[in-house]
C-alpha cells in the first residue's frame, strides 16, 4: 500500500480530493513502474482537483501531469531498476493516473532518461512548465531569434512557464521584458533576470490601431486572448511569438492579417503534451546545459499531497507564484 491523492465523484456529481492509501494492483497498465519522488502543481492539475472535475473523465482518479523518480521495475529494455526518469505530457494526470502518488505505472515511450546533472527535485522545479518554456525558446531560436536583436517579451511572467522562460532567456543573453499585473512581483522577476517590467494593463487596453511601434524581437506568450492580439501588433519585422497558454481566452482580437502580412510575424504554437521523444530528450539536455539551476530555488515552494486541494484552488485564481514542487513522500 502507498499514499496517493485520489479524486472521487459522488452520486450527485460533486468531486472530492483526499490522500488515500491504495494498492499497487490498482495502478493502470504500463511497461514501467516508477517510485515517484516529486511531482508539481500546474493549472491543469487545479482543474483536475477542483470541484467541477475539469479534465478528468473516469473516477477514482490520481492527478499530477508530471513526475520524476526512479525506475522500480521495467518490461522495456530501455529502462532498468535504478534509472532516474522524468515524465511530462501524454495526458498523464488527466486520462491516465499521474504523479500525485508514491508509485506510478506508465508506458515506457512516455518517459525520458533524466540528465545526470539534474536531480529529481530540480527536474520537477523545471517540470512541464519548464519543458514548455524550453520548447518555446528553441522554437524562437529556430526562427532566427539571437541575443542583441532587441527585448524579448514574456507574458504571465510570474507563473510557472513565465518564470522559467524569464530565467532561461536571460541566461542565454537576451534582454527580457517581463509582464505582470502585480507590482510586488518586480523584485522576484528582476532576480530571475528580467531587465524591464511591463504592466499588464498596458497590454490589455483596447486600441483600434492595426499596427503599433515595432518593440519586441520575440515573445513567449503564456496568456493568449486579448493580450496576444495586442502583442502581435508590436512585434518587430520577421519576429516570432511562441504561444503556450490560453488562460486569457482562446479568442484573439485585432486585424491579425496586418502583422502577419505586413511584418512577417510568425505565430508558433507550442504544445508539450505529445512531443516526439527526440524533442523531449533534446529539450531536457538543453535545460541541463542552459538553465541556471540556482535560480530555480527562488521560484519554488514545496508542498505535500495534503496541501494540494487548497493549492489547486489557489492556482485557478492566479494566486500561485513560480513553481510548486510536490514531495509525494513527505
Amino acid at each position: 500500500m502507498f499514499n496517493a491523492l485520489v479524486v472521487e465523484k459522488n452520486d450527485e456529481g460533486k468531486t472530492h480530493a483526499a490522500v488515500r492509501q491504495i494498492d499497487i494492483d490498482a495502478l493502470p497498465e504500463g511497461d514501467v513502474l516508477v517510485a515517484v519522488d516529486y511531482s508539481t502543481l500546474n493549472y491543469k492539475d487545479g482543474l483536475c482537483i477542483g470541484p467541477g472535475g475539469g479534465l478528468v473523465r473516469n473516477y477514482p482518479h490520481v492527478p499530477g501531469i508530471d513526475f520524476a523518480g526512479t525506475v522500480e521495475a521495467s518490461q522495456d529494455p530501455r529502462y532498468a531498476p535504478g534509472d532516474k526518469v522524468v515524465l511530462t505530457g501524454w495526458r498523464v494526470g488527466e486520462v491516465h493516473w499521474g504523479g500525485y502518488a508514491q508509485k506510478a505505472r506508465v508506458k515506457a515511450d512516455w518517459l525520458v532518461p533524466l540528465p545526470q546533472s539534474i536531480s529529481t527535485r530540480d527536474a520537477m522545479a523545471v517540470g512541464t512548465a519548464g519543458l514548455t518554456s524550453m520548447l518555446a525558446v528553441m522554437a524562437l531560436q529556430d526562427h532566427g531569434l539571437v541575443p542583441g536583436a532587441g527585448p524579448v517579451l514574456v507574458t504571465g511572467a510570474a507563473g510557472g512557464v513565465g518564470s522559467v522562460a524569464v530565467a532561461l532567456l536571460a541566461a542565454l543573453g537576451h534582454e527580457v521584458a517581463a509582464v505582470t499585473g502585480r507590482p510586488e512581483q518586480e523584485d522576484y522577476l528582476r532576480s530571475l533576470g528580467a531587465a524591464q517590467i511591463v504592466a499588464r494593463d498596458s497590454l490589455t487596453e483596447v486600441t483600434r490601431k492595426p499596427l503599433e511601434a515595432e518593440t519586441w524581437a520575440g515573445c513567449v506568450d503564456a496568456v493568449g486572448g486579448a493580450m496576444l492580439g495586442r502583442v502581435l501588433k508590436q512585434m518587430k519585422y520577421g519576429s516570432s511569438v511562441a504561444a503556450i497558454g490560453l488562460a486569457g481566452g482562446a479568442a484573439i482580437e485585432g486585424a491579425l492579417i496586418t502583422p502577419f502580412i505586413l511584418r512577417g510575424v510568425n505565430l508558433l504554437g507550442i504544445d508539450s503534451v505529445m512531443q516526439p521523444f527526440e524533442n523531449r530528450k533534446r529539450a531536457w539536455a538543453r535545460l541541463a546545459a542552459d538553465l541556471p539551476m540556482e535560480k530555480l530555488h527562488s521560484m519554488v515552494q514545496m508542498a505535500t499531497l495534503g496541501d494540494l486541494p487548497g493549492l489547486g484552488a489557489d492556482i485557478l485564481k492566479g494566486q500561485v507564484k513560480g513553481r510548486v514542487v510536490v514531495d509525494v513522500n513527505a
